[in-house]
């Protein structure tokens, strides 16, 4: 067996998000906390999918998962919002438009 060096080319061991959508998710985060609805988060960066996980007490199943799966973004999108129950609440290419479902629960929240 030889070893081969590792091509600069080669896709990378694991998904991870990249600083401007962390930007974005983490300036959705603060807005939920501030309103009182979010208390938690957790991040996963594994093969096929980098998540983020949102908690409203720690010790809970979380109540949203923000998903990044790049193999999907020329069919349905790469980043999905998923609900506590597994539902797909909104998919799509670009993280800000699939954001905007959580930000309509922020207004409810202030309400």
């Amino acid at each position: 067996m030889t070893f081969q060096p590792a091509s600069p080319f080669r896709a990378p061991e694991q998904v991870a998000f990249h600083r401007t959508e962390l930007n974005m998710i983490l300036s959705l985060y603060g807005r939920m906390v501030a309103a009182g609805e979010w208390r938690d988060y957790g991040m996963s960066h594994l093969r096929d999918v980098a998540v983020f996980s949102v908690f409203r007490r720690t010790a809970e199943n979380p109540l949203y998962k923000i998903e990044k799966r790049p193999k999907l973004r020329l069919r349905q999108g790469q980043y999905a919002v998923i609900g506590m129950d597994g539902q797909i609440l909104k998919r799509g290419n670009d993280l800000r438009q699939v954001l905007r479902v959580l930000e309509r629960k922020l207004i409810r929240a202030v309400d």
